[in-house]
């Protein structure tokens, strides 16, 4: 992967996530602390809470997305990254749960909205054999922000007071207002006029489309396995040091850095990208099966196994990831961009809003049976995707 891409649109766009994702990776790494120790918010509260702003930034990424494309995915972004930067510092006052959601649900909406402006100003601003490199360019660079972020995050977490945790929150505000300024280098994007009389929303009512979506969701499971039960897994059923959880993160983070550029690859039409999602759940099932082996191995092996895990699930959400942005931005007609950017994510925010609490209770709840399901699941979703696909894109053919 090139250090730098051609100057443009990508580059800019390269800079601003840069900037944006150091400070997503403070926030990460700090909110639930912060909500649990300095905000009074007790455990329970805090899981309600952030289900209760994921489905506010599921219902809404749809209508955000249209509005991208209405008004015009550059002044959309900038406002929306600007506003969120605002609605952060209203953090720095939240000492209840109702406190919270009165500031958390707005910047849900608010990053909904900048997704599917950024996805449109891919969508409209950039060569179509170029956006998925685009997409997987700007991933790998996620992935260096996040880890900067978490990492200069640690030092407030060191110090554990109500000062540094604040100390954090104005970090994260400061890199979405930077990132707005960032994308005001962008050229801007005309209006979209709106064209006869028909749905306005035209996203969900495609209904091959999001046909894709549901399965696509059921494919971004591989987050919550990730994220959530394989720390859970290896703590309560296997004889792994817990220090391996770093290892299994760290390889999960170098391989995207280094490799979703590479393994993006041939998914710029619907076709490529569909099979490599097909491709994504045989990874995914392979992944399942070397962690079920884990409960009943000791020692090396056991190592050995989550190691291998590990590497065929890195693979497979690289997969995962291509085929799902080629997808989405091959199906959607070019006036439209934005708000099918946005209904794409819907199938990611439903995964993590089921997710963590669905696929803990089948893995280390019931233990290699779970496994297999799982692994079932996703080999179904996988397979199905490639025809869902060929029939979605004969309707846009038609459209």
């Amino acid at each position: 992967m090139p250090l730098l891409p051609e100057p443009g649109p990508i580059r800019v766009l390269a800079w601003a996530t840069l900037v944006n994702t150091v400070g997503t990776g403070l926030w990460m790494a700090s909110s639930a602390l912060f909500l649990t120790r300095s905000a009074g918010l007790s455990v329970a509260q805090t899981g309600l809470a952030l289900t209760i702003v994921g489905l506010a930034g599921l219902v809404t990424s749809t209508p955000a997305g249209y509005l991208a494309d209405r008004l015009g995915p550059r002044g959309v972004a900038v406002g929306c990254l600007a506003g969120t930067g605002l609605c952060e510092l209203g953090l720095l006052g939240v000492r209840s749960m109702a406190g919270f959601l009165l500031v958390a649900v707005p910047i849900a909406v608010l990053d909904m909205a900048q997704r599917g402006a950024r996805g449109a100003i891919l969508g409209r601003g950039v060569p179509g054999d170029r956006r998925v490199y685009a997409r997987a360019y700007l991933r790998s660079v996620t992935n260096v922000g996040l880890t900067a972020g978490v990492g200069i995050a640690g030092i407030g977490l060191a110090v554990d007071t109500r000062a540094a945790y604040l100390a954090l929150i104005v970090g994260d505000a400061v890199t979405y207002l930077v990132a707005a300024a960032l994308l005001t280098r962008l050229a801007p994007l005309a209006r979209v006029a709106r064209t006869g009389s028909g749905p306005r929303l035209v996203a969900l009512r495609d209904r091959p489309f999001l046909a894709f979506v549901a399965l696509d969701g059921v494919l971004a499971l591989n987050f919550s396995l990730l994220e959530v039960v394989l720390p859970l897994w290896i703590a309560v059923r296997t004889d792994a040091p817990r220090w391996m959880v770093s290892v299994l993160f760290a390889v999960n983070t170098v391989a995207v850095v280094l490799l979703q550029v590479r393994l993006a690859r041939g998914t710029d039409s619907a076709g490529g990208a569909a099979r490599a999602s097909r491709r994504a759940g045989f990874a995914l099932a392979a992944a399942c099966a070397l962690l079920a082996l884990t409960e009943g191995t000791a020692g090396g092996a056991t190592v050995a196994f989550l190691l291998a895990a590990a590497v065929a699930h890195v693979t497979a959400e690289m997969w995962y990831s291509a085929g799902g942005w080629g997808v989405s931005f091959a199906l959607a007609p070019e006036h439209a961009h934005g708000q099918y950017q946005g209904a794409y994510t819907m199938g990611q925010q439903v995964g993590a809003v089921i997710g963590p609490v669905a696929i803990t209770w089948l893995t280390v709840g019931h233990g290699v049976p779970g496994w297999l399901v799982l692994a079932v699941v996703f080999v179904a979703a996988g397979c199905a995707i490639p025809p869902v696909v060929r029939r979605a894109a004969a309707v846009c053919l038609v459209r």
